[in-house]
């Protein structure tokens, strides 16, 4: 339905979203895709912001996804992650205290369950850093590096 010019009101929208039917939904779109005959049997998910965590939550609830990127996404309980099987990349601003908060906790809970994961910052850069169309937060930079390293591990792995 489109985004709101204000960030807070875009934040009031997706805190009335359903999580649970978010992770069903991509549940079964990795099943459909999995199932097509182009498949190759390799599943990435990839998602920004709110879709970042949902990406962090379907890496939690989907034993086939291979790979999982998360651009700043908020990570998912610490008390999960073991039951992580993909391959995760993390991207995350230098400058967001709200996704970051969690950081620490998600790359420990990663490592003590042996998840296969890389985790960057990038200085400097706010949370939509990625976001082309938001002049304000836009880091070309950073933008590109993160998709460069996005790319490579899709092509390494899938």
């Amino acid at each position: 339905g489109g985004t709101p010019a204000d960030e807070d009101a875009a934040r009031a929208l997706f805190a009335g979203l359903d999580k649970a039917l978010a992770v069903a939904d991509g549940l079964a779109a990795l099943a459909y895709l999995q199932a097509l005959p182009t498949s190759n049997g390799r599943l990435g998910a990839l998602g920004f912001c709110w879709g970042g965590g949902m990406v962090n939550q379907l890496a939690v609830a989907a034993p086939d996804l291979d790979v999982a990127v998360s651009y700043y996404g908020m990570a998912p309980e610490t008390a999960q992650v073991a039951r992580i099987k993909a391959q995760v990349l993390l991207h995350y601003a230098g400058i967001d205290e709200r996704i970051n908060a969690s950081r620490p906790a998600y790359e420990a809970a990663l490592q003590e369950a042996g998840v296969r994961y890389s985790s960057y910052t990038y200085d400097g850069a706010q949370h939509a850093f990625y976001n082309d169309t938001n002049a304000a937060r836009y880091d070309e930079a950073a933008a590109r590096l993160s998709w460069e390293r996005t790319l490579a591990l899709f092509k390494q792995a899938l």
